[in-house]
């Protein structure tokens, strides 16, 4: 049996996971919430990171009930994230995996995610979409590589609703896409707002800054209210996401999809998908706040397909990458 501790800390979110052979063993995190309208700076948050890492690791092997020697392989976030937070929790990984002496894996994040959707789902040889706040792509696999078929040319939809909620003031905590998630319900006017799909791509940047800068006209006039606006622009962004994921499920002949990332928690973004899915005869995989919002256990998931395939990261090789693309991995774990 195989035992593999993953650190994950590429944003605000730092989480320690152990997984053994396909089974959770543990999963702690603790998240870095900032004041309504602000965001988190990198600085700040590799602070956080730095003052609890240790005491969520010490939670995850209790959790466990596991001891050190117990451990086969450690694995870290190698990229992408924010640069200072990424470093904080690497020098950990590399420093635990010396004094423990194990082998040490850089694992992408992005594959973290579509590696612990497939374990919890069970889905086969889905086609991907990939929501966070940092990233938006949507990827398939095909010999020994994740591809991406579309993705954003501008700003992630995660970081679009998270910038709209500084807009409103709205609560961080638990996440700003999460309350934005529970004032839309309440929405019962639509706005018209930009829908900008190019290609296989889309593009988020123009939405915000229309929806910014007529929000406060709109809201002050009594024209709609807040719910409403949250609402107009969720729908927006998902209608945009599911139009993209949809193409590359014809283009695949695919006949599942999954949504990973912290976006795809949102149960609205499931509903659309799962019409879209139902019209197609196809199956719709989603998790909840425990897998698709980073932790890790997705990156000790990762590393344990990658450990098992034979791989590990020499000392020297050790470092972060902030933009590591998903399909710069060579998935040997695949056939």
């Amino acid at each position: 049996m195989t035992i593999v501790v993953g650190f994950e800390g590429s944003a605000n979110k730092i989480g320690v996971g152990i997984i053994q052979d396909g089974k959770v063993l543990s999963n702690p995190r603790r998240t870095y919430i900032t004041p309504p309208g602000q965001g988190f700076m990198p600085s700040d948050t590799a602070r956080h990171h730095r003052s609890c890492i240790l005491d969520v690791l010490q939670e995850a092997l209790e959790e466990a009930k596991i001891k050190p020697q117990d451990v086969d392989c450690v694995a870290y976030t190698k990229g992408p994230g924010m640069g200072a937070p990424l470093l904080s929790v690497a020098i950990v990984a590399r420093t635990v995996a010396q004094l423990w002496k194990k082998p040490l894996l850089g694992v992408n994040h992005c594959i973290g995610h579509i590696e612990m959707g497939r374990l919890i789902t069970g889905a086969e040889n889905p086609s991907v979409l990939y929501v966070s706040g940092g990233n938006t792509q949507v990827i398939a696999y095909s010999e020994r590589c994740y591809r991406i078929f579309g993705e954003t040319i501008d700003i992630a939809v995660g970081n679009c609703l998270d910038r709209f909620a500084r807009v409103l003031k709205i609560s961080n905590d638990p996440s700003p896409g999460y309350n934005i998630e529970q004032m839309a319900k309440k929405g019962k006017k639509f706005v018209e707002l930009p829908y900008t799909v190019k290609g296989m791509d889309v593009s988020f940047s123009g939405i915000l800054s229309y929806i910014e800068d007529m929000s406060h006209k709109m809201l002050s006039s009594g024209e709609c209210t807040p719910e409403d606006l949250c609402f107009s622009l969720q729908e927006t962004l998902f209608s945009m996401l599911v139009e993209i994921t949809e193409r590359a499920m014809a283009h695949c002949g695919s006949q599942e999809v999954l949504i990973v990332g912290g976006v795809g928690c949102n149960v609205r973004l499931q509903e659309m998908m799962g019409v879209m899915c139902q019209e197609r005869g196809a199956k719709l995989f989603a998790t909840d706040e425990r897998f698709c919002i980073d932790n890790g256990a997705m990156i000790a998931q990762a590393g344990w397909e990658m450990f098992r395939s034979g791989q590990v990261t020499n000392l020297q090789d050790s470092w972060i990458t902030q933009r590591y693309r998903t399909d710069e991995v060579e998935v040997t774990w695949r056939d």
